[in-house]
């Protein structure tokens, strides 16, 4: 029998009780099982709940993790089409493009990429989040200007105040500015920009925002979720979030600030996975963007953006 996995993280408790609930009515309506709707075709699916590490988010710590070990990247290759899962030829497909498929398979592949762009075809889910009137999931043609997702959809920066910058793809992308808003939401626009769309988390950061604290707050959730298995992951987070504890708090001097870029690039393209890459991304696309914020912070003793910030709020 052929046998699907859906692996869902540990933390989602009740998201996992309704995909079980979801899976045992499909098995009840003979979508899952032995001889599927009179087809000859057999299949079971499994519902996996792992133990809430972001690293099984990367598909050879998730093979690891499903098979009981410890969720951590394996050598590639072979890659898990060739061996994956218990040593057997695995595919490994996110939510997103499973969704997909119905609507491809009823309505055709052409009328799939009559949505969006060219190059971006179809439509993504789009988690948006941060100083905005109304947060949530919006379902946007990819094409379509991000300004108008943050304005229409999102009912634009919350309190009457401005944009100061954005993450348009998740925790992991670099940071784009207000000049960015114009730009489509299609996967090599964002690119040329500088970041990517990621898993689509937009989010969205007023004028009172510390882009120092938002980066060790960043730096820290990688190095909390670093699996330990390679050096530069391992030891790069470390040292990046005591830099960015040091800098938070205004003890961190000029010439160790100077020192951030030689961390991260001794990360960037070193890691064994991708997760110890994107722990530097943001850091860098935001001191390059708000270096004199980043300075600011060097023996001030207090975050020069939060004390705009009270006053603002005053």
């Amino acid at each position: 029998m052929n046998i699907s996995f859906i692996y869902i993280r540990g933390e989602y408790h009740d998201q996992r009780l309704l995909l079980e609930r979801a899976v045992e009515e499909a098995r009840a309506a003979g979508y899952i099982g032995r001889n599927i709707l009179g087809s000859g075709f057999d299949c079971d699916v499994i519902v996996h709940g792992g133990a809430g590490a972001y690293i099984c988010g990367e598909e050879t710590a998730l093979i690891e993790s499903l098979e009981g070990l410890r969720g951590q990247p394996r050598l590639k290759p072979p890659f898990p089409a060739v061996k994956g899962l218990y040593g057997q030829p695995t595919v490994v497909n996110n939510v997103e493009t499973l969704c997909n498929m119905p609507h491809i398979v009823q309505r055709g592949g052409e009328w799939f990429k009559s949505l969006g762009t060219e190059k971006s075809a179809g439509t993504r889910v789009f988690c948006c989040s941060g100083h905005i009137n109304r947060p949530g999931n919006y379902e946007m043609q990819l094409g379509t200007p991000i300004r108008e997702l943050l304005e229409e959809e999102c009912g634009g920066i919350w309190r009457g105040r401005s944009l100061k910058a954005f993450q348009p793809g998740g925790g992991s992308m670099q940071v784009l500015l207000p000049q960015h808003l114009d730009l489509p939401l299609d996967m090599n626009a964002v690119q040329e920009a500088g970041s990517s769309l990621g898993a689509g988390a937009m989010i969205f950061m007023d004028e009172t925002t510390c882009l120092v604290d938002v980066s060790m707050r960043l730096v820290d959730f990688y190095r909390h979720e670093s699996c330990g298995k390679c050096v530069p992951c391992r030891e790069g987070t470390y040292f990046e979030s005591e830099l960015m504890h040091r800098l938070e708090a205004g003890l961190a001097t000029r010439a160790e600030l100077a020192s951030l870029a030689d961390i991260c690039s001794n990360m960037d393209g070193r890691c064994f996975c991708p997760l110890g890459d994107t722990a530097t991304w943001f850091v860098m696309s935001a001191y390059k963007y708000f270096r004199d914020e980043f300075e600011a912070h060097c023996g001030a003793g207090r975050c020069p953006v939060r004390a705009q910030a009270t006053a603002l709020v005053a």
